[in-house]
């Protein structure tokens, strides 16, 4: 799942469905859910073939333990292995102190929002309480693990953020906006990302940016400092394909604007660019990049997406429940 546009009249409609918020007026103009999802994923205790059994099946089980494992603490450097980015060396900073402008009550409606538009795409959703941000990336993980196809889980992140917006807008949105209006479009879009993106990113900046025709876009751009989503997956694979070329795919396609995401696995930032299209050579660059130094899997996700199964001989770290099975009919 997964971490924009327009987003004030997503507010009303997402929230009108979810029918368990009362918003002022304020926070019904300000509901722009970045991009999602887009990736996500938590260490799996289970290989992808059991977990898609387990959704498919709608197999209710208890939460585990919590345990503590032998990874590397956040706090200590991460260790190094050949052919892997070794990734920030710095701590992760609290991000459970970092609110988007709206507040904490505004971040926890727009993740209870994501985590069931998610959860009714995956068919299934985590026991964890829809406010906790670990049952997301329950999410995020089932759905990695379900598709061996990278292009399926672009397509499930994608249809996700489609989900999260009235039928209408990314229809008219382009013919109203993108179009005619391309620079205040790219501006509100980075605007509203960093207003509704926060929760899932954690600290945004609204920045210039490069944009197509090789200007800079002023106040196009959008700074992730170091991405909450990127953080809790550790995984490059993951960013990829439920996050980066997902989100970039919807703007284009669906909203049509162009934007361009670019993450550093170094540092931990991600660079979103409105008005900027994504190159081929900067594409072929992101699906090449190798896995973290702590990702979970070893380096076994990415073998998975690329179709040669790494994961089954790779055990990771619990992932928790995805059983309770979704009545798409009571939303």
């Amino acid at each position: 799942m997964v971490r924009a546009p327009l987003l004030l009249l997503f507010f009303i409609h997402s929230a009108s469905s979810a029918g368990k918020f009362r918003r002022s007026a304020l926070s019904a103009s300000l509901f722009p859910l970045p991009s999602a999802p887009s990736a996500f994923a938590l260490p799996l205790s289970l290989s992808p073939r059991t977990i898609q059994s387990l959704c498919s099946q709608h197999v209710n089980v208890e939460a585990p333990p919590t345990v503590e494992t032998p990874t590397v603490a956040s706090e200590a450097p991460p260790r190094q292995r050949s052919g892997f980015i070794s990734g920030p060396s710095e701590p992760a900073p609290d991000y459970s102190k970092i609110h988007g402008p709206l507040g904490p009550v505004a971040d926890e409606i727009f993740l209870r929002v994501f985590r069931s538009r998610f959860a009714r795409r995956l068919g299934c959703d985590s026991a964890l309480p829809q406010n906790d941000y670990t049952g997301l990336m329950e999410l995020t993980s089932a759905l990695n693990a379900r598709y061996s196809d990278r292009l399926e889980v672009r397509r499930a992140a994608r249809e996700i953020l489609i989900s999260l917006f009235p039928s209408w807008l990314p229809a008219l949105f382009p013919i109203l906006f993108a179009k005619p209006f391309p620079v205040f479009s790219a501006r509100m879009n980075a605007w509203a990302t960093w207003v509704a993106g926060t929760w899932l990113m954690g600290e945004c900046e609204v920045v210039d940016c490069d944009v197509d025709g090789g200007g800079t876009g002023e106040a196009q751009g959008l700074l992730v400092k170091r991405c909450r989503f990127l953080e809790e997956s550790g995984c490059a694979s993951v960013c990829v394909n439920a996050c980066k070329v997902p989100t970039q795919e919807f703007f284009i396609q669906n909203m049509g604007l162009p934007l361009t995401m670019e993450p550093d696995y170094e540092t931990g930032e991600c660079m979103f660019s409105f008005g900027l299209t994504p190159s081929a050579a900067m594409e072929a660059e992101a699906e090449a990049v190798p896995c973290l130094a702590r990702c979970p899997s070893a380096g076994g996700m990415k073998a998975w997406h690329d179709g040669t199964d790494g994961l089954d001989e790779v055990q990771c770290q619990s992932m928790g429940v995805v059983g309770e099975e979704i009545d798409s009919s009571k939303e």
